[in-house]
């Protein structure tokens, strides 16, 4: 038999979810067959699949040893490196401005270095946070950007606000601003461009139409130019909507590819300025919640930049 006290940050959750996370080694028939026969009881009473964990609950799971996974010794966000720039940080979340070049999460090319691996560690060393304290909950990023885009990334702390934030993203209560150079002038100083974008999972890549394609979402694009040289354009991005790769392929749809973007731009013009990654940063955030915020309400109306726009000293030596 084993035991399971709920914690702050397991509770909300189904049990069905919860157990489902906390031990991936039990088949999920073999979880729903459990919680029918009253193998597995909530505070020594028949529980049900849908049910809600509060903190403090003791779960009493009557099953076999290979089910419960154990907690390694070591943890593989220990070898990714300690170094993050942070915009801000307070008990709940870390808000970070990530570097092009570094991803957001682990992939198939994945060497023990990701953003959120160095979250996990940066905690683990603060004593903020050890897995071996947690059922369920690991600190997590809110949002992601591409490898090679830098700019600002929300990691919450702790699930309550990590379900906070996930909810004022989608309701675009967190208020995003990009800055980009773009190749040429922009037909309008400012303006909202509509069109649809189908995704390629095999080639990674993105395809925008002006028209509706079958599997095709709608994506709106706002930009505003703040600057002209003779060759391009620096412009703040508002994404109506947040589709893969939005603001490159739309600028390059519509003849104004990013500086530096070796998959939707022109590799003859990067070539000349020696960009390693596209021009594109988020760079400002800022929480305009509408909606109750429940334990984040402190953060309302608060707005933060990133650290540096890297592409911004070489675009001023840039010819008028």
């Amino acid at each position: 038999m084993k035991t399971v006290t709920i914690g702050k940050n397991d509770a909300g959750q189904r049990l069905d979810k919860f157990l489902t996370k906390s031990y991936p080694n039990l088949p999920q028939s073999m979880l729903y067959k459990a919680i029918r026969k009253k193998d597995i009881k909530c505070n020594g009473k028949r529980c049900q699949i849908s049910d809600r964990l509060q903190e403090g609950d003791v779960l009493s799971m009557y099953l076999k040893d290979e089910f419960f996974q154990t907690s390694p010794e070591q943890y593989d966000f220990l070898k990714a490196p300690l170094k993050l720039s942070i915009v801000y940080e307070d008990e709940n979340l870390l808000l970070l401005d990530k570097k092009p070049g570094l991803i957001v999460h682990p992939d198939e090319h994945y060497h023990f270095d990701s953003l959120i691996a160095r979250v996990q560690h940066y905690l683990y060393e603060k004593g903020e946070y050890n897995p071996k304290d947690e059922n369920s909950f690991a600190p997590a990023l809110v949002n992601r950007i591409d490898r090679n885009t830098g700019g600002i990334v929300v990691a919450a702390k702790n699930a309550e606000s990590l379900r906070i934030l996930n909810e004022k993203f989608r309701t675009r209560e967190l208020d995003k601003r990009y800055l980009c150079l773009v190749w040429g002038h922009m037909p309008k100083k400012e303006d909202t461009l509509q069109a649809y974008l189908s995704k390629n999972e095999s080639q990674n890549r993105v395809y925008i139409s002006d028209s509706p394609q079958p599997g095709g979402r709608t994506i709106q694009t706002r930009y505003r130019v703040l600057r002209e040289k003779r060759d391009c354009s620096l412009l703040e991005i508002d994404l109506l909507t947040g589709r893969t790769h939005q603001i490159r392929a739309h600028m390059a749809h519509i003849g104004h590819p990013l500086l530096g973007d070796g998959k939707y731009g022109k590799n003859v013009s990067n070539r000349q300025i020696g960009f390693s990654w596209q021009a594109l940063v988020s760079y400002r955030l800022r929480f305009a919640f509408t909606q109750e915020a429940g334990i984040l309400e402190y953060l309302n109306g608060q707005e933060f930049t990133a650290h540096s726009v890297w592409f911004l000293p070489e675009f001023e030596k840039m010819a008028d």
